[in-house]
């Protein structure tokens, strides 16, 4: 990376470009597979389901954007249980099409496993693979982290390799019990409070898979 990379905050023109970058890499995922096991479908489906979550983080959270437009982190505010995007059902249903109910499936997993304190809530870290990809990682989580601290709340995020949850620690997170999504998938959830509220070391984790 040849110069210093700074942090936007995304606008409701940013979306689509937003959707696409979180497709991405779920769509080289095992996950991204099971979701959607049919290859020419599959960028579509993934990118029209995301396109929702990313329009309804810009009413209830925030994005931010690496200023060359190459990586995105979207949250949510969940200061309280968060309404799920207006006419979700009918939406979800016709992004996805023949596979609405392994998204339904999703869904239910990953709310069973949420904490239900007040959190800021990493939904995406999307960081698809390119030239110094850890270090695009490292400097949006860091500074999109910064803004989130200024609301005082701990924030919350899901790994689904050793190596997305070791970049987490780095940042100041700690593990949590790890979970399964349907297509056996293991998510690291990991938890990290505030400035001047923080818990002990983060566990270590070893052997993470190369690509962060």
């Amino acid at each position: 990376m040849t110069g210093i990379l700074s942090t936007v905050r995304a606008h409701w023109c940013d979306i689509g470009e937003i959707a696409s970058l979180v497709a991405d890499p779920v769509h080289s995922s095992a996950i991204g597979a099971w979701l959607v096991p049919d290859e020419d479908q599959r960028r579509s489906v993934l990118t029209a389901v995301s396109r929702i979550w990313v329009e309804h983080a810009l009413l209830v959270g925030d994005a931010c954007l690496l200023d060359d437009g190459s990586a995105a982190a979207v949250w949510f505010h969940r200061y309280r249980p968060i309404p799920p995007p207006g006419s979700y059902r009918q939406r979800l249903a016709a992004a996805s099409g023949d596979y609405l109910d392994r998204f339904r499936c999703l869904d239910r997993v990953l709310k069973a496993h949420r904490p239900t304190d007040a959190h800021n809530h990493l939904a995406f870290l999307a960081v698809p693979p390119a030239t110094c990809r850890v270090t695009r990682a490292s400097v949006l989580l860091a500074r999109s982290l910064a803004l989130m601290e200024r609301l005082g709340l701990p924030s919350y995020a899901e790994a689904t390799t050793l190596a997305e949850a070791a970049l987490y620690t780095r940042h100041g997170y700690t593990a949590r019990d790890p979970f399964a999504l349907p297509d056996g998938t293991t998510v690291h959830p990991l938890w990290r409070r505030p400035a001047g509220h923080r818990a002990a070391p983060a566990v270590r984790l070893s052997k993470g898979r190369p690509g962060w």
